[in-house]
Formats: structure tokens, C-alpha cells, sequence
């Protein structure tokens, strides 16, 4: 589920604005999450135990409803946002 956040602005059309986290699936192997787990254990913090790096993406778009600023913001995940084959996005 992406966070849709409250209609802002005094517009006809309502804009929202949404938070979108894309991470990679569990069971996708994570180099970037590893090397600063490496990073970290070096710089002397050994407790971290696994690190994973995503991506963290803004954006305020118009929309009639919040329904439909749902259904735009999955599609534009399925479609450019995320790769749907390897990543997950909430």
C-alpha cells in the first residue's frame, strides 16, 4: 500500500501527494546492503546485522479521488517506478 497523503492546495482537482518505498524482494541478494553492512562492521559497528537499500521517491499528483491517486500511483509503480520482478514498493 503507498502512503497517500491529504489532498493539499485550493484547486478543482485535488492534489495529493504520495510516499512510495521500493525495496528489493527478501529473496533478491542486495550488493549495495552488503557492502555498507561490510562498511559499517569496519567502522566498528559489528552489532549491524543486515543492512538493504532501496529507494525512497515524493510526488503530488492530481487525481479526482483518492481512489484514483491509488490506482495511477500502481500502475506508475508497476510501470517505471519499481521493477516488479525484483522489487517490491509499499
Amino acid at each position: 500500500m503507498i502512503a497517500i497523503l491529504s489532498p493539499s492546495g485550493v484547486c478543482t482537482v485535488p492534489h495529493y501527494s504520495a510516499r512510495i518505498y521500493v525495496t528489493l524482494r527478501p529473496s533478491v541478494l542486495d550488493p549495495a546492503g552488503t557492502a555498507v553492512q561490510s562498511g559499517l562492521a569496519h567502522m566498528g559497528y559489528s552489532n549491524v546485522e543486515t543492512v538493504r537499500i532501496g529507494k525512497y521517491i515524493e510526488l503530488t499528483l492530481e487525481a479526482e479521488t483518492e481512489a484514483a491517486a491509488s490506482q495511477q500511483l500502481d500502475r506508475m509503480c508497476d510501470q517505471l517506478l519499481a521493477n516488479p520482478v525484483i522489487e517490491n514498493y509499499r
